[in-house]
């Protein structure tokens, strides 16, 4: 693909500066690069001094890494937020009430628009949560939704992440980094603040509680310091004003969950938990499990405690789900979808199956249980033994990947080695679903840092911007 086809966020056709980026442009010009290498030295040793990390499993170079910051924002005008705002929100109500279908009444399995073995035989799809009613109805009260900006400028869903999903920690830390370096080119803009995430959060997770529950208690509950969110973990709870916990600090009694406190026990009404389901109680799940709480399950189908996100949200953003989230959107909400999928090759059909291995070379394969960047093929990256060696595992498992097309994912200019260059993105808006579905005007904008490189996770050497939405 030559670079005329990816659409640049900054810099239009023309090679013209897009209006909302004139002012950046111009402070930019104005700037000397000393000074800039200044400010982002400034940026890795603030970062150092605040802890904001996260660990990278199985590298031996040590267990903390930073998350590469880049000090080139990336812009939204307003009204191309209130567009992915609308969308946003109309597909995760959709999702809710899918999930909340799938463990009831099934009607759109009945209905025939997703095929029940999809659905029932999903290695998320949890038959304990079957006839479990929780509060509001609601399972997903985070979703962190990935976006990608093809070579029109057009948007599309890449993902939708409704089990734990991690990096707004970054979006609040990215923003405070940015306000302290360039206070004054924040006086050229109108960005709409992200600092008020914390406190719709916490309004959010209360909002969830148990029937009957006036004054929640709500904590965050952790694996430890050891897992690689866990600066998050600290900080969210820190921010919100709750305890931080972990599964051995609390216990359940009755089909109560109590806390160990110097003072005593006390209840647990709501618990925002980093935990996967398989971890969460070791009675009901894994057996070897010792970061979960014995007796968590019972207290919950019990509606004795909330837990966000709700045990068996991932049946909803497992990949071989993702194509039919439209249908969703149609079949629960009578509208036409906002957003966009990307298409989407199911391999478990035979003609898609056909399609993507005569085509390996220039599509991406996506394993539909994985994350994080792990377990997939970038065919027009990959050399030809790697796409073989691929060939041979989607043969013989074809039900276990999705297919796309490579996507043109829009460039954000970005301080690299060489100066500035354009650089692939995408973008993790945060939606917080409990009396009211909201969203803080922005989200973390994850960058690709090797030139060509599309793939944009934390895990695989990408790097953070803060998120200008711009007020109307």
């Amino acid at each position: 693909m030559s670079n005329k086809t990816f659409y640049n966020e900054m810099i239009d056709e023309a090679g013209r500066v897009r209006p909302h980026y004139a002012s950046f442009a111009s402070w930019l010009s104005e700037m000397p690069e000393e000074r800039i290498s200044q400010k982002r030295a400034e940026a890795d040793a603030l970062f150092h001094r605040h802890g904001i990390t996260f660990a990278v499993y199985g590298e031996n170079a040590g267990t903390e890494r930073l998350i590469p910051f880049d000090i080139v924002p990336r812009i939204i005008p307003a009204d191309e937020w209130a567009m992915l705002q609308a969308g946003l929100r109309q597909r995760v109500k959709a999702l809710n009430l899918f999930i909340h279908d799938v463990y009831h009444d099934q009607n759109i399995l009945k209905a025939g628009r997703i095929p029940a073995e999809q659905v029932l035989n999903n290695a998320q799809y949890r038959k304990e949560m079957q006839g479990v009613d929780v509060a509001r109805d609601l399972y997903a009260h985070i979703a962190g939704v990935d976006i990608v900006r093809a070579g029109k400028g057009e948007y599309y869903v890449l993902e939708d992440n409704l089990r734990v999903p991690s990096g707004v920690s970054y979006m609040l830390e990215n923003r405070k980094m940015m306000m302290r370096l360039f206070p004054r080119l924040f006086s050229r803009y109108r960005v709409a603040p992200v600092d008020r995430y914390p406190d719709i959060l916490l309004n959010t997770l209360r909002s969830v509680a148990p029937t009957g529950v006036a004054d929640p208690t709500v904590v965050v509950m952790t694996p430890g310091a050891y897992n690689s969110a866990y600066f998050e973990h600290a900080f969210l709870a820190q921010q919100m004003g709750v305890e931080l916990v972990e599964g051995q600090d609390m216990f359940v009694q009755d089909d109560q969950v109590f806390m160990r406190t110097t003072r005593g026990p006390q209840r647990v009404d709501v618990i925002y938990r980093r935990i996967d389901d398989d971890f969460l109680d070791p009675t009901a799940f894994r057996k070897d499990s010792v970061l979960g709480v014995p007796g968590l399950l019972q207290a919950y189908r019990a509606g004795r405690v909330t837990l966000s996100n709700a045990i068996g949200t991932g049946v909803a953003d497992d990949k071989s789900i993702y194509p039919y989230v439209p249908d969703m959107v149609r079949f629960y909400l009578d509208e036409e979808p906002i957003l966009h999928n990307v298409p989407t090759y199911m391999c478990r059909k035979a003609d898609d199956l056909a399609y993507v291995l005569d085509n390996l070379a220039k599509l991406v394969v996506k394993e539909v249980h994985g994350a994080g960047g792990y377990g997939m093929l970038v065919g027009p990256a990959a050399t030809k033994a790697e796409v073989e060696a691929f060939r041979q595992i989607l043969v013989a498992h074809p039900e276990r990947y999705i297919a796309q097309p490579t996507l043109a994912l829009s460039t954000c200019p970005t301080f690299v080695d060489a100066g500035i260059a354009p650089r692939h993105i995408d973008l993790r808006p945060f939606v917080l679903s409990g009396e009211e579905v909201q969203l803080v005007a922005g989200g973390l904008t994850r960058v690709a840092l090797r030139e060509g490189s599309l793939v944009v996770n934390s895990s695989q050497g990408g790097g953070t911007k803060d998120t200008w939405v711009l007020e109307a």
